[in-house]
Parts: C-alpha cells; structure tokens; sequence
C-alpha cells in the first residue's frame, strides 16, 4: 500500500517520506537524467520559495548537463545522492533531497481530504512510529523527560502528546529532548507548544508564507489543549535538529519559556513539499518561509543557538544536574536533601542510575 500524503513526516530527515528504490534497481541513462533536470528546473521556478535563487540554481543545473557531467549512465542511488547535493550547495538550503519513488503521486493543488484508507493507515503508520515519542521518562530527583523524534500530522499525533505531557504532569521540571529531531508538521508544533503556557495565555508562535499560495498562515497556541505544564523547561538541541525540530526549540527561546541546552542547529528554516519531476524521482521543494512575529526574521543557515552551549552528547547530563542544583536550597528535610545531593553528585559524574532487584526486608 502506497504510504499516505499526510505522512510524508516519517521516513526521511527534512520531512520527506518517499520509498527509496530497492538496490536491483536499474542505472538511470543520460537521457533520462536530463529529462528529470529539466523537469526540476521548471519546478524549481515555479515553486522554490526565492524565485531569484531558483533562476540561479536552475541554471547552474543546466550548465552541468551542458558540460557532460550526466553523459553516463548512472545508479539511482548515485544519482539522486549528487544531485541532492548539487540542490543543497547552489541554493544554500538543506531542506533540498531527491528520492526515487516510482508509486508516488503528486498531490494536484486543489487536492482532496485523505480518504477513510488513508487516514487509517496514517493511524497505523503513526502509531508504528509511536507517533514520533521516542522516550516518555521520570529521571531521578522528579524530573520529566520527553523525547520527540519528529512531529507527526496533528491529526495524527495529538493525543499521544496530551497524553506523555499528563505523565509528566507532576515533574518538578521537564526536558524536551529535540537532538534527533528533524521536523515536520508546524501544526503539531504549535500543539506540543500549547501544553507549556498557563490557560489563558494565548501565543502567537510562527509565520509560515508559502508561494505557490502567496498566502501567510499563523500559527498560534491552542487554548484547548491540555494538561499544561508550567515548570521550568529545558530543550536540547544538536547540529542534527532540524526544520520542525528548530522551530519548536525557536519558539521555546524566543517566548522566554525554556532553556535551550546543547549545539546549534542545523538551521533549515524553508517548509515545503515532494514534487515529480518524471522517471519515478521525488524531490522536496522549500516552496515556504518561517516568519516569527516576534524577531521577524527565523533561523535558516544561522541555526537556532542555545543558551548553553555543550556538545551534545552532554547535553541531557548538564541539563539534569543543572535542575537538580535549583531544588537542593528549596529542600527542607535532611534526609531528602541529603539523597538528592548524591543524586547530583552521580549525575555530574554521568554515573547511570543502578536498579536496585534486591529482596525488600
């Protein structure tokens, strides 16, 4: 069964799901690489969110066919690695990939609601994915810990995100891990967000203008959603967070409601979506732009920098022994606080809590 439309969050970074072509695939021919370039030239034009860039881009293609460099036959995986690349380095925007992906169907402009078979097998999709929830946890010491891989269609994901934040719902602080993040729905975004503001207090997080529209969509805070955490929050990020995944850490920085914890990000702050451009290959097109209302600007090619900067790899370390620092002065009771400063000390130390399986006496 071919993969639903609305799922195109789930099986490749930069939210590009199409299926990659098996290995026996044949060797794409100079024609047939030609033709596709073309085709992606006047996609490119029509759609690429700088039209400028887009002219410029298209034309470098064009100067490489004319120099030979697709006069020989070629596999699809060589083939749609190079010139995945080509898009990344002349236009300067990483959200660029190329996929074969012979089953896949174009949405038209116009296109329709998923049908009743779609959506449910983007429920089962979601669900095999546990809808992009990595690792819903309580560290030692009552802190939350949310991992999220990807933001899924909301339609989608949005209970299980209520859910995890009612798990954690009594944690004296949260961290939101986004180090493995590499986008997708700014719909989901925006809900996860919502769980991180008192009732009442609405927010107006993002700006996304798309071209082909030439139309703006707000994204704001639901006042609906629930339960609502408002515990001090970290977020950590690595070079490997990415387009939704820098969104959501954006948002967090630029609300002044979370501490950003790890390495900058990969900054792709482009939206968009897969076009055909001929021969069964896929391309994800940045045919939008994130605005922020607040900065009026976003985070492409800078990243989103955190406020305190370790390598990743460190990041849930620093952040877990950083909490654990502000509830020892608020703790009363010597033996409670006597644990917790062997807690911190472990912590420090990246020393991993030992389960204790002995016989209660």
């Amino acid at each position: 069964m071919s993969t639903p439309r609305a799922l195109s969050w789930l099986l490749a970074p930069a939210c590009v799901l199409v299926a990659q072509a098996p290995p026996t695939a044949p060797p794409i021919n100079a024609a047939d690489q030609k033709a596709v370039i073309a085709a992606l030239s006047e996609k490119l034009k029509a759609r690429y969110i700088f039209p400028k860039v887009a002219d410029e881009v298209a034309a470098a293609l064009q100067a490489k066919v004319a120099k030979g460099d697709f006069n020989q036959p070629a596999s699809v995986g060589a083939f749609t690695d190079s010139l995945s690349k080509a898009l990344r380095d002349l236009a300067k925007d990483g959200h660029f990939r190329v996929r074969h992906a012979p089953g896949f169907k174009e949405e038209p402009s116009d296109s329709k609601p998923l049908t009743r078979e779609e959506v449910a097998q983007g429920r089962l999709e979601a669900a095999h994915m546990a809808f992009g929830l990595q690792r819903v946890e309580r560290l030692p010491g009552n802190v939350g810990y949310l991992e999220i891989r990807g933001f899924g269609p909301l339609e989608f994901v949005s209970q299980a995100y209520s859910n995890a934040m009612s798990l954690l719902a009594g944690s004296e602080a949260l961290i939101l891990d986004l180090r493995r993040n590499n986008g997708g729905s700014p719909e989901s975004v925006a809900y996860l967000m919502s769980h991180f503001f008192p009732e009442g207090d609405s927010r107006h997080l993002n700006d996304i203008y798309d071209r082909p529209d030439n139309a703006t969509r707000q994204y704001w805070t639901d006042p609906s959603v629930g339960p609502r955490f408002t515990g001090p929050v970290y977020v950590l990020t690595s070079k490997r967070t990415f387009s939704g995944g820098e969104d959501c850490a954006y948002d967090f920085q630029v609300q002044k409601r979370g501490t950003l914890v790890g390495e900058t990000t990969g900054g792709g702050a482009n939206p968009g979506g897969l076009v055909s451009v001929g021969h069964g290959f896929v391309v994800f097109i940045p045919s939008g732009q994130s605005i922020n209302p607040v900065t009026k600007t976003n985070w492409e090619h800078v990243g989103v920098s955190p406020d305190v900067a370790v390598p990743a790899a460190d990041a849930l370390r620093v952040a877990h022994a950083t909490i654990l620092r502000t509830l020892l002065p608020k703790e009363q009771d010597p033996e409670e606080r006597q644990q917790l400063e062997a807690l911190l000390a472990r912590v420090e130390k990246g020393e991993p809590e030992k389960p204790n399986y002995a016989p209660r006496r």
